[in-house]
């Protein structure tokens, strides 16, 4: 029994990884109706941003302190993403308003790319690491209950923190301010939302700047595990699986489909795995996704769309 909730709490943290990159293309979804294929890049470029400047930063002020480098890491690779989020808006995503989806879908690929190469260009092209002062060394836990209790990796811990406080701000941002709520309306209908005075423009630099702070938190906390490299990006596109089972307008859905995926996948690969030959984790998301799109395209907590003629 222990074993099996170790091998539970393991999935079910790994899917909060998930979650905190989904979250990115939830956010743009909702606000414009663009599937964002540069999230993954986004996380790339914001974890890449966050390790360097942690690196030179106690060069530049002259102290040695791990907490205030990465604080302050943290807070200039949060402006460099806002500045990324007016940059984007201004030169790809205002000449395109009120054009159809795919061909914003397409910019966006482009601008996949684009930070691809950037970052690279930027920050350097080595593996760089975010060293979060999380000891590396597992907990052990519930030693009374189960005969050697309950082994949980520290670092899985932390995210699972960091996600639910996002996942309850970004809550509270939707409902209850105003920007939330021309958020939503913007994602209705732009037009409409435009006659009655609000601005596309502003409400798009926003929302992708919330998207960039997401994929700083999730960049952050995939560096300091995995440790910063270009396969972050492809590491990302894992949650296309998570948005597509918990519904591409749903931020709630995009925990819980994260959740399901990473419990999912750690189960199948444990107990499955050794009677097929292994490799289940590579392909069990996208079955998943697969299954929900023939049964349930909208996900779990999408929105059903119902056109009228």
């Amino acid at each position: 029994m222990g074993f099996f909730l170790e091998v539970v709490l393991g999935g079910l943290m790994a899917g909060v990884l998930y979650s905190l990159v989904a979250l990115g293309f939830v956010l743009i979804f909702k606000a414009s109706g663009v599937f964002n294929f540069a999230q993954g890049a986004m996380v790339l470029f914001a974890a890449l941003a966050m390790a360097r400047l942690a690196e030179w930063v106690p060069h530049w002020l002259g102290f040695e302190s791990l907490l205030w480098a990465n604080l302050i890491a943290f807070v200039l690779a949060a402006l460099i993403m806002v500045a990324l989020a007016w940059v984007i808006e201004r030169l790809v995503l205002r000449p395109l308003i009120n054009q159809e989806g795919i061909t914003l879908l397409m910019a966006t690929l482009g601008v996949s790319y684009f930070l691809d190469g950037f970052g690279q260009s930027v920050w350097g092209s080595d593996i760089y690491k975010i060293d979060l002062g999380i000891s590396k060394d597992p907990m052990l836990v519930l030693e009374n209950v189960f005969e050697g209790g309950i082994l949980l990796n520290r670092e899985d811990i932390v995210a699972t923190l960091m996600a639910a406080a996002l996942v309850a701000v970004l809550a509270v941002f939707f409902q209850k301010t105003a920007t939330g709520r021309a958020l939503r309306a913007v994602a209705d209908d732009h037009q409409a939302a435009q006659s009655i005075g609000i601005p596309l423009n502003r409400i798009w630099v926003i929302v992708w700047s919330v998207a960039g702070f997401v994929a700083l938190v999730a960049g952050m906390v995939w560096g300091g595990k995995l440790g910063v490299q270009f396969s972050l990006a492809v590491l990302a596109l894992k949650a296309l699986p998570v948005v597509i089972l918990g519904g591409l307008t749903s931020v709630p859905g995009a925990i819980v489909g994260g959740l399901i995926i990473g419990l999912g996948e750690k189960l199948s690969e444990v107990y499955l795995g050794p009677l097929i030959g292994g490799g289940i984790e590579i392909w069990f998301a996208y079955m998943v996704a697969l299954l929900f799109l023939l049964v349930r395209p909208q996900g779990l907590f999408g929105e059903r769309i119902i056109d009228r003629v």
